[in-house]
């Protein structure tokens, strides 16, 4: 068994199996497209993006796989497997455990991919030390009704001076285990509403625009929101537009279908941890070198008895 960085010697390989990948990632397949694509392989040359795929050799059988991370993010993404029909083979394990390696040389703490739970992947992903955190699903709102309520313009791209609004609702929804691994917005990304108490992320890309949207519970008129939001994107040119809902959100998820949304079938979310964050500690107090320190002085007192 040998495991290689993908070459362009590899070119035949990837022609003969780019019709059968699992994609691992689902807001960047609905984005940019299939990962073996010449959009996608083309973004392997490019040295400055931390984008890996390996090869793995066995017995005649060969296995592909590939792992993104962006830089600043704690975390890593697998891509793909393929191909599909060689998911049972015993080396899969082996084969995603090096994909893990090359994020911790890129200083993620975490690799994170999303499987449907009936995939073989699901269990070769458990045998690598993946556990799952939450499950997803896209949802296909792209033809969603415009309404004539003129509630468009209640949507403002976010800014700097609107990121600790943003943090303080990331922290009311999402459960805080997950935290370190689901972490706040660090940068201005997405939309906010008007009244500052709902958020959604946005990944434009070729072929798709993804929302990931934080809504508090006990929010009036979601669904006007949620059309509002898509309606007013910006930029869209005819695009699909999808909304990615996590179990933590799962209440959105009637809001959506009384829409007329299609929904996509549950995905795991997994994580595999590389490294424990500790939290940064109070250094303990000392006595400073140059202190003197009187010592305590005790007498004895005589007494008649």
């Amino acid at each position: 068994m040998s495991i290689r960085p993908l070459d362009l010697l590899d070119l035949p390989i990837i022609a003969r199996y780019r019709n059968d990948v699992l994609t691992l990632d689902s807001t960047r397949a609905l984005t940019r497209g299939h990962p073996l694509g010449a959009m996608g392989l083309l973004a392997y040359v490019n040295p400055a993006r931390h984008l890996y795929a390996a090869v793995n050799n066995s017995d005649k059988i060969t296995l592909l796989g590939g792992i993104i991370h962006t830089r600043g993010e704690s975390f890593a993404k697998l891509l793909y497997l393929a191909p599909s029909f060689n998911f049972s083979d015993p080396n899969l394990p082996v084969l995603i455990e090096h994909l893990a390696a090359q994020a911790g040389e890129w200083q993620a703490f975490h690799v994170i991919a999303e499987v449907e739970e009936t995939s073989e992947v699901f269990v070769a992903l458990r045998r690598s030390g993946f556990a799952v955190y939450a499950w997803q699903r896209v949802w296909d709102v792209s033809q969603i009704e415009k309404t004539e309520s003129g509630s468009e313009r209640s949507w403002k791209r976010v800014q700097s001076v609107n990121l600790p609004a943003v943090q303080r609702l990331h922290y009311q929804i999402v459960p805080q285990l997950l935290h370190p691994v689901d972490p706040a917005p660090n940068r201005p990304n997405g939309f906010i509403h008007k009244d500052g108490h709902c958020y959604a992320s946005v990944n434009y890309g070729v072929y798709g625009v993804v929302l990931t949207p934080l809504i508090l519970p006990d929010e009036g008129d979601a669904s006007e929101k949620i059309i509002s939001l898509v309606s007013s994107l910006p930029d869209r040119r005819g695009r699909p537009v999808y909304v990615n809902v996590r179990s933590y959100q799962a209440w959105l998820e009637p809001v959506l279908e009384d829409l007329g949304a299609k929904a996509s079938s549950r995905h795991a979310v997994m994580v595999k941890y590389l490294a424990r964050l500790l939290k940064e500690g109070q250094p303990a107090r000392v006595v400073p070198s140059a202190a003197r320190i009187q010592p305590t002085q005790m007498s004895r007192m005589d007494s008649d008895e």
